[in-house]
Order: structure tokens, then C-alpha cells, then sequence
């Protein structure tokens, strides 16, 4: 009930764009670019999902000092995202994301700074929007998308970070079996973990039904539709990232940020109604470690580090997209 309290007024704001978005259901030039363009966008038009972890223990370090054994014995989320275009043309889109994440958890662990055992109970709340230009071009005779993104994001508290993001992409391939793009992705942010990402995507059609969907870095999965192609279950891996800052826990003003990048493996079942996909997903959850660091600095330069052991995970959801693949594939 607290969460769902807590995100009372960004589903307002996100609802009240769904009209933009059955305006916007339309549109973009090619069938080849709203597949490419729906794999790279910040956000789904509306997505909302909320997710559990079971209880697991996790090992720290400050410095180079290891600390004792802690665990988590609730971690729970709440994410919830809008992505909307408003203006568009032959070759180029303006739009606009907007999104919020909730993140509660509570644990038993060792203070990062007195290096007590304490017991920690916290909500924390990161909210994030950006401005989004797309645009539409060939080069060497190849659809190219070329896109930047402005992002803005902070908490409940204070606006904190402004970075950029700028991708180009490059569509190698599109037909009814198989498509396939290329590009690369760069970060314009002091703290980064990779300043320059590359991107690949294939996805093929076998003919005994099962697809290969390949987004890499973000997933690699092998899918198959079900219940005349209103369903599909997917088997495979995919990145997710917890990050949200925090205040006044060393005694000053300091502001600090925490990042884990999580890679979930397991099963997920998406059935569509309409434009809309209801998803359910199911199984373990790996993360390599998680950092705290104060604000100004990069990620790197952590003072506080986690490596949480493997967990157990669910998460369901619900997404609008006018561009699903869900009953679109014959």
C-alpha cells in the first residue's frame, strides 16, 4: 500500500498522455525503423511493473577493508515509464520520456561509515525524464537512426544529474525472417561505467517457430508465440539497473548515489490484449556489485561496494505499445 501510495502522481501524469499516444500509434516511416526504433527507445509508450526478490545474503567492502556478512530480507520495486513522440515528420521524431522508480528494502547490515551493525528500512524514490530527437537517414545505402537524448533525473528530494546519450544505429537487415541492425551508443557522462557501448540486434525466424531475439548488450532471449499468437514465452537473460541517491547518512551534506546493474535469467510470459501486454517474469537474479559513491565522483571510485549472492525474482507488469510484435506475427 506505501508503494503504491508513493506512485499516485506519476501514474496520473503518465496516464494523461496515453491520449498522445493513441494519436501517435501511427506513424513512423518504415516497418524496419519502428523495429529498431521500439528496441532502443528510453522506455516503452507506457510501461508499469512491479518486482520481489527473495531474501539473500551479501559481502561488502569499504576500501579494501572487508565487512560482515550482511542480508536483505525485503527488496521490493516499482517502476513505472512514459515515452511519447509530439512532434513528428517524414525523417525526423521529438518526444519526450518521463519515469519514476521506487525502491524499498530492508536489511541487516554493517554501516558503511561507523562500521556498526545496523538494520536498514528505506524507500528510496529516483525520478528521471529526457527530451528525444530521432532522426531517419541512409548511409552506404542503409536505414540509419540517429537519435540523442537530454536526461535529467534526481529524487524526491533534489534534481540531481543532467548527461546525454547519443546512438546511432544502422539497419543491416529487414525482412519477414530475419533483421538485423548494428551502431553504437555513447554515454556523455562523467560517471559512466562505459563511455562507448556498441549494439547489436538480430532476430530470426525458424521454421519450426521459435525466434532468436539477440539486443545486445541488453538481452539475448529465444522466444516462441503461443494461443494464436496473443501470448509468447521467452527463455534467456536480459540487464536491469537499481540506482537511486541517498542523503545525510554520514552525518554531513554530502550527496551520494547507489548503482547495481542486475542480470535476470529466467522465463517471462507476455499475453496481449489489444495494445496492451500483461508480463510476467520468473527466475534468478545475478548481480556482480553494487556501488555507492559520492555524487560528484564516477562509478569506479566507489567507497562502499557490494556482490549480493544469486536471489530468487518475480515481477509482472503491464505495457502499451502500439508497435508490439504480439498478434503482429504471421
Amino acid at each position: 500500500m506505501k508503494m503504491i501510495k508513493k506512485a499516485t502522481l506519476i501514474l496520473g501524469i503518465l496516464f494523461f498522455s496515453m491520449e498522445c499516444f493513441a494519436q501517435d500509434s501511427v506513424s513512423v516511416p518504415k516497418r524496419a525503423v519502428v523495429y529498431a526504433a521500439d528496441k532502443f527507445a528510453i522506455a516503452r509508450p507506457l510501461n508499469i511493473e512491479f518486482s520481489n526478490a527473495a531474501p539473500y545474503s551479501f559481502t561488502s567492502k569499504r576500501g579494501g577493508t572487508s565487512l560482515q556478512e550482511s542480508k536483505v530480507n525485503n527488496f521490493t520495486q516499482a517502476k513505472i515509464s512514459a515515452n511519447f513522440n509530439f512532434i513528428k515528420r517524414k525523417t525526423w521524431l521529438l518526444g519526450a520520456t518521463v519515469g519514476y522508480r521506487y525502491t524499498s528494502a530492508e536489511a541487516d547490515m554493517t554501516d558503511p561509515f561507523t562500521g556498526k551493525s545496523t538494520v536498514l528500512d528505506e524507500d528510496f524514490h529516483y525520478l528521471f525524464s529526457s527530451l528525444n530527437l530521432t532522426y531517419f537517414s541512409k548511409l552506404f545505402g542503409k536505414r540509419t537512426i540517429y537519435s540523442s537524448s537530454v536526461v535529467v533525473d534526481g529524487s524526491d528530494k533534489h534534481f540531481e544529474r543532467v548527461r546525454g546519450v547519443i546512438t546511432v544505429v544502422m539497419v543491416l537487415k529487414a525482412n519477414e525472417r530475419t533483421k538485423m541492425t548494428l551502431g553504437l551508443a555513447a554515454n556523455i557522462d562523467p560517471t559512466a561505467q562505459t563511455p562507448v557501448i556498441p549494439i547489436f540486434t538480430y532476430e530470426h525466424k525458424f521454421n519450426n517457430g521459435l525466434i532468436a531475439d539477440i539486443t545486445l548488450p541488453r538481452s539475448i532471449y529465444l522466444r516462441k508465440y503461443a494461443f494464436n499468437n496473443t501470448g509468447r514465452v521467452s527463455l534467456g537473460t536480459e540487464l536491469d539497473q537499481t540506482s537511486f541517491y541517498l542523503y545525510n547518512i554520514d552525518g554531513t551534506d554530502q550527496r551520494y548515489q547507489y548503482r547495481q546493474l542486475d542480470i535476470n535469467s529466467g522465463v517471462i510470459y507476455e499475453h496481449a490484449i489489444g495494445n496492451f501486454v500483461i508480463t510476467g517474469k520468473t527466475g534468478f537474479k545475478m548481480t556482480p556489485s553494487g556501488r555507492l559513491f559520492r555524487k560528484q565522483d564516477s562509478f569506479k571510485d566507489a567507497i562502499f561496494e557490494t556482490k549480493p549472492d544469486p536471489t530468487f525474482y518475480f515481477n509482472v507488469g503491464v505495457s502499451f505499445n502500439p508497435f508490439t510484435l504480439l498478434k503482429k506475427n504471421k
